[in-house]
């Protein structure tokens, strides 16, 4: 539940909510906001507890949790136990097949556990006695789905898109190893393009920082081994990373208005899928002739006096 950003609608609304939440420093800041949070791993162990408690859900939120679960089949199984008979479980997490299809290899990285398909989703659901009965295709992350489980008897009718998403999957090879071995070769390939840029633009004398320092660029420049031979450093408008230096490659990690000191020529951006808002943001490195560099799903270019408001 982390810091009870959701969880704190409904309570505004008068809703009864629990936020489950490992992390007790960030528990601690939902907590301070008046929503009672139990910090602990959710499984098997705490939906019994739950459920000697009566504390049976209506509804159960899992936002971007289920590719950091170590184990899905106790994470789900728990699931079952808490849900009413028509109470809805709904689950957010990055789409396996925009995953590929976008290229984005840079989202596979260190907390995460699991990628998934519906494919996979379904499957398991099942195999531990629930229900998936829809299914939304989200934007967020690069491309994700919102799934949607109940009870086997609940009132909640299967929509139709479910079946659709499914087959799509498995006409586009998700169930195919080939089509895997398909994808690693594309990211060596954006690899190789992406180092073959940055070398001739350092080669032509010119300065490249880095915007951001996400997670997913954190696997990027590793993967490519780029570090302060190629970026001078990378700016980032999180306060709590001002000073650090990114895992691995150890580049430093400083707040934006140093990139208008700086004055690159290129800006790379790391979180690719906000690269529209920070094109927008940022758009006045044009005025020293400075551009953007987006490495995925491909290396391409933005001049921000061309980008549209």
């Amino acid at each position: 539940s982390n810091d009870g950003y959701l969880l704190q609608h409904f309570k505004e609304l008068g809703v009864p909510a629990l936020g489950i939440e490992p992390a007790a420093n960030v528990a601690r800041r939902a907590i301070e906001k008046g929503i009672e949070t139990r910090v602990a791993f959710f499984g098997r162990a705490l939906a019994s507890q739950m459920i000697a408690a009566n504390e049976r859900a209506d509804l159960v939120i899992g936002n971007n949790v289920l590719a950091q679960v170590p184990d899905l089949n106790d994470f789900v199984a728990g699931i079952k136990m808490i849900l009413k008979p028509d109470g809805v479980a709904t689950l957010e997490f990055p789409h396996l097949l925009r995953l590929m299809d976008e290229n984005q290899f840079d989202t596979i990285y260190h907390e995460h556990f699991s990628y998934f398909s519906l494919i996979t989703i379904a499957r398991m659901a099942a195999q531990h006695g629930l229900r998936l009965f829809d299914v939304e295709q989200l934007a967020t992350h690069g491309g994700s789905l919102r799934v949607y489980l109940c009870q086997p008897g609940a009132v909640h009718p299967t929509a139709a898109r479910v079946a659709a998403l499914i087959d799509e999957e498995i006409a586009r090879g998700l169930e195919d190893l080939a089509t895997y071995a398909a994808f690693g070769a594309r990211v060596a390939e954006t690899k190789r393009r992406l180092l073959a840029f940055l070398i001739q633009a350092k080669d032509a004398g010119k300065r490249i920082v880095g915007y951001g320092a996400p997670g997913k660029g954190n696997t990027l420049l590793n993967y490519c081994g780029i570090g302060v031979d190629f970026l001078d450093f990378t700016v980032d408008r999180n306060p709590y990373k001002h000073g650090r230096f990114t895992p691995g490659m150890h580049i430093p990690i400083h707040p934006v208005e140093a990139l208008d000191q700086a004055r690159p020529d290129y800006v790379l951006i790391l979180p690719w899928n906000l690269k529209d808002e920070i094109v927008q943001q940022m758009r006045h490195i044009g005025e020293w002739g400075g551009r953007f560099v987006v490495p995925i799903p491909s290396v391409h270019l933005i001049d921000p006096r061309e980008a549209v408001s």
